[in-house]
């Protein structure tokens, strides 16, 4: 497991912009799968986004076309660029992580302690 930890989380206008980032402890292997996750109020936590090492990317729907996961090996840093922000967007943000492919669809292990992000219409 590595140690992950959010920032940039904040209250922002619909149609506003946000860039989430999650600062990784370390990458212990080549192969490591990282997502984005939310989960708002009252909501079973969902799926926002991945990215494998090899650079295949997933999104939900509810934020394709608007939302962009980047990651950064030199700074160990995973982004989430999120534009055209809408109230539904509004959750806890977690990012995760697992040593193995995406499409493998093994459980996330290691988890970061979230950021709020709130969007006002």
């Amino acid at each position: 497991q590595v140690q992950l930890q959010e920032s940039g989380g904040g209250s922002v206008q619909a149609g506003g912009s946000l860039r989430l980032s999650c600062s990784i402890s370390e990458l212990p292997y080549m192969s490591t799968c990282m997502g984005w996750f939310r989960q708002a109020p009252g909501k079973e936590r969902e799926g926002v986004a991945s990215l494998y090492s090899g650079g295949s990317t997933y999104y939900t729907d509810a934020v394709k076309g608007r939302f962009t996961i980047s990651q950064d090996n030199a700074k160990n840093t995973l982004y989430l660029r999120m534009n055209s922000l809408k109230p539904e967007d509004t959750a806890m943000y977690y990012c995760a992580a697992v040593a193995a492919t995406c499409a493998a669809m093994v459980p996330f292990d290691s988890w970061g302690q979230g950021t709020q992000v709130t969007v006002s219409s």
